[in-house]
């Protein structure tokens, strides 16, 4: 387990404190990449990730990220997201400030993530247009949650 405490905040991967339900309700509900998203499914991809939470002086989740990775070689950065009642207390740097210090998140060849909106967050922490993207590809199915 790796905890950072500082000002009113925790950031932990403890998954004994996550709030399952909560994040879910984000995720599903919010996001823009995983509208609809079954809680089953989100559970199965938090149990077989790194997840992190921010919590707040009564011990209440305020922001998540998770990561998929094989804790070795590659990250994938993901379902980052702040409560809309904690935006505006720096919790998104914290959160990526306490992934790129994560002891299980050191010395990979690549570090991935995707957004739509944050560019300008992810560039304070190294992260820059992904290259060589003429070798990437996927199979993309964008409504699958809506099935």
């Amino acid at each position: 387990m790796y905890e950072i405490r500082g000002g009113d905040f925790t950031l932990s991967d403890d998954p004994t404190r996550f709030d399952l339900l909560r994040a879910h309700g984000w995720i599903a509900g919010q996001s823009y990449w995983a509208k609809g998203i079954p809680l089953e499914t989100f559970r199965r991809a938090c149990a077989n990730s790194l997840v992190v939470g921010a919590y707040g002086a009564s011990g209440e989740l305020a922001a998540m990220a998770r990561v998929v990775t094989d804790r070795a070689t590659f990250g994938w950065i993901c379902d980052v997201f702040v409560d809309e009642a904690w935006r505006g207390y720096g919790l998104g740097k914290r959160l990526m400030g306490y992934l790129k210090g994560h002891p299980d998140l050191q010395g990979f060849r690549r570090l991935h993530l995707a957004t739509a909106d944050a560019h300008g967050l992810y560039r304070q922490f190294g992260f820059t247009e992904l290259t060589g993207v003429d070798r990437w590809m996927e199979i993309r199915d964008p409504d699958v949650y809506r099935r």
